[in-house]
């Protein structure tokens, strides 16, 4: 058992960070078998030596978080000692700065995910919904387009399924393809004042489209974005990858596990990691059901459906 004090250097904001009638610091000692208490500026934690440790990591992050950025979430509680568990060092660095917040990876794989981002020009973003996969892409593209790094965002995802059968939808265009946009849209609007996406889409800096509308462009000093890839069949991804142009990025995201294509139709994200694995340039972050960001129940539920498929796989395999 080890016995640690800690010393904050200001009592209110140190009050905002543990929370009212310290929720915050009982949810983070309670997840790890820590034992804490305050009073004025410290913090007094006590159990086992590896536990404590990580519990003054998550605080360390907690406080910088308090002290650079905005009041914190329970969200944000659960993200800290996730990056503690998971060893992830220091992710102040990885901070993607937005007109509306600053977004902090939650989790090793986000932060390992936002630095790809950083790194490469062709980034895939694996993983189950509810991991920050396609929320950590916009944000980075919304911060590049602040920052004057690229000339505009252009956000795509595949309609209706694969054959992008729009047709039999009433409505006008616009009408028959936003109910399928609509995740893209609600990023932007929790990173940028609406006024400002609304100006953006209409000055052709933010565009918004299905995967259709992509072929025989050449898309240069653009963030470009897919989404709910796995629902691409091969020769579309290759026409969307062959679109990347000089001075451009580009995030690919999808759940491989989720595939609506008929069935025999491989996807086209499949397809895609196979082909590029060997070529320079590319990262690829796979998420998991310990990345997910959302109500804890969330977790609970990818968990239970992960391990059911891994018992069909095995039962499958003999």
């Amino acid at each position: 058992m080890k016995t640690l004090e800690l010393t904050f250097s200001d009592n209110a904001k140190l009050r905002g960070m543990l929370g009212p009638h310290n929720l915050h610091l009982e949810r983070l000692t309670r997840r790890s078998g820590v034992q804490a208490s305050s009073r004025g500026n410290k913090v007094t934690l006590k159990g086992p030596a590896a536990s404590v440790a990580e519990v003054e990591e998550a605080l360390e992050r907690l406080w910088k978080q308090t002290c650079e950025t905005h009041p914190l979430e329970t969200a944000d509680i659960d993200a800290a000692l996730r990056l503690s568990e998971g060893k992830a060092g220091d992710v102040s660095g990885l901070a993607i700065r937005t007109r509306k917040r600053v977004i902090h990876p939650r989790s090793p794989n986000q932060a390992a995910y936002v630095l790809a981002l950083r790194s490469n020009d062709l980034v895939f973003g694996l993983g189950p919904a509810g991991t920050g996969k396609t929320y950590l892409a916009v944000a980075k593209a919304v911060a590049h387009l602040l920052r004057g790094d690229v000339e505009r965002i252009v956000l795509s995802r595949p309609a209706v399924e694969a054959g992008e059968r729009l047709g039999f939808l009433p409505g006008d265009l616009k009408e028959k393809v936003d109910p399928y946009l609509r995740p893209l849209y609600d990023a932007l609007y929790d990173m940028l004042p609406s006024e400002q996406v609304k100006k953006k889409l209409e000055s052709g800096e933010i565009e918004i489209a299905p995967l259709a509308f992509m072929r025989g462009r050449t898309l240069s000093n653009a963030f470009v974005i897919l989404d709910e890839a796995q629902n691409t069949t091969p020769m579309q991804m290759k026409m969307f990858l062959t679109r990347l142009g000089e001075g451009s990025r580009m995030a690919v995201t999808g759940d491989p596990s989720q595939v609506d294509l008929p069935s025999g139709q491989i996807s086209g994200l499949t397809d895609a990691l196979e082909t590029l694995k060997a070529v320079s340039g590319v990262g690829v972050i796979r998420f998991g059901a310990e990345d997910v960001v959302r109500h804890d129940l969330v977790t609970r539920i990818v968990k239970a459906y992960e391990a059911k498929d891994a018992r069909k796989q095995r039962k499958e395999r003999g």
